[in-house]
């Protein structure tokens, strides 16, 4: 990690170790969002020069979770993207879920009586996924403890089994590498460990996702949005961008600064970092290593973090601290030490 450019971007970061709730803003984006805020004030905002922002968040993102720009769409949240690979389900489709997953994954699915939705332990998720699965549904990442879904076994059972795909990256993309392409659909919300505006977000499709249909068209969704403003005939992208929302335009500003400072530095030198601190911390508490940079332990002194100036969060009953790119090994010590571990 370049500890130049980290301590530039994020001078305020010490002590948060909450990114899996919402990720710090680098000074260079939050700047941008700022500038464009400003000008709007002013009554100077140009809608078509956004369009500049949103080409580079989709770039960046791309390259993030490794497919080719053309597969990125863009959505406010992970929920909206759900919904819409719900709905492009037949009538009676089964669906199979971790029963421990987040909302905005197993909701929308849950919701559309039309489906059947099997839940399932996370740990023996692969194991349910058969003939008659028409489609998996899983995050990556656990939100509540961090357990990564092995994505490899993921891809091939569902290969073997020709069962569509659709992975939330939500809790993912930004520390763990992720290779899209291998799933039918993924959908990330950015404002987490993409350190982006809440209400940014992208969903990646497959080349065998045709079957997913474009829910909420309107002129963004257009070949070239600027001349699909009025009127018929239909007129949809035939890439991705077919099924993208109107973009949020000062989120997707700061996101196109964050996602390129991301991907500049690299997911798996981020990996690196992360994960090794959290196993630091997880040495220190007397926890077994983990692949994760999410570490989730029961605590009774989880109050006293705030005390000792850590920023986390508590999630199924149980403390939940997440290890970024800016953070150091002092944040694992002041961590440790409050929560009463032995340094």
């Amino acid at each position: 990690m370049n500890e130049n450019v980290i301590r530039a971007q994020f001078p305020h970061a010490s002590g948060y170790l909450n990114t899996a709730s919402v990720g710090i803003g680098p000074q260079q984006a939050t700047a941008a969002v700022g500038a464009a805020i400003i000008e709007w004030g002013r009554g100077r905002s140009d809608p078509g020069a956004f369009d500049v922002d949103v080409g580079r968040a989709r770039r960046a993102y791309a390259r993030i979770v490794g497919v080719d720009t053309t597969a990125v769409a863009i959505v406010s949240q992970v929920s909206v993207a759900s919904a819409m690979v719900a709905a492009s389900l037949p009538t009676g489709a089964r669906v199979l879920c971790p029963e421990e997953d987040f909302a905005s994954v197993l909701f929308p699915f849950l919701a559309d009586e039309r489906l059947s939705v099997e839940l399932a332990p996370l740990d023996s998720l692969l194991e349910h996924i058969d003939d008659e699965t028409d489609l998996v549904a899983a995050s990556a990442v656990q939100s509540s403890d961090g357990r990564v879904l092995d994505l490899d076994a993921l891809a091939r059972r569902a290969a073997a089994t020709k069962t569509r795909t659709y992975v939330d990256v939500s809790q993912a993309a930004g520390w763990l590498p992720i290779d899209a392409g291998r799933f039918d659909v993924t959908a990330g919300g950015a404002y987490k460990w993409l350190l982006s505006p809440r209400g940014s977000g992208f969903v990646t499709v497959g080349p065998n996702a045709g079957w997913i249909r474009p829910l909420y068209p309107g002129w963004y969704s257009g070949p070239d949005p600027w001349d699909s403003l009025y009127g018929p005939p239909l007129r949809l992208a035939d890439d991705a961008r077919r099924l993208d929302a109107s973009p949020a335009w000062f989120d997707l500003v700061g996101a196109a600064h964050s996602l390129e400072l991301l991907a500049d530095l690299g997911v798996e030198r981020i990996q690196d970092h992360s994960v090794g601190l959290a196993n630091e911390f997880r040495a220190i508490a007397g926890v077994e290593p983990s692949n994760s940079a999410i570490v989730s332990i029961a605590n009774k002194r989880g109050p006293a973090l705030a005390e000792a100036g850590v920023k986390a969060a508590v999630r199924a009953g149980r403390v939940r601290l997440s290890f970024y790119l800016y953070n150091t090994a002092d944040d694992v010590a002041r961590a440790a030490s409050a929560l009463g571990y032995r340094l």
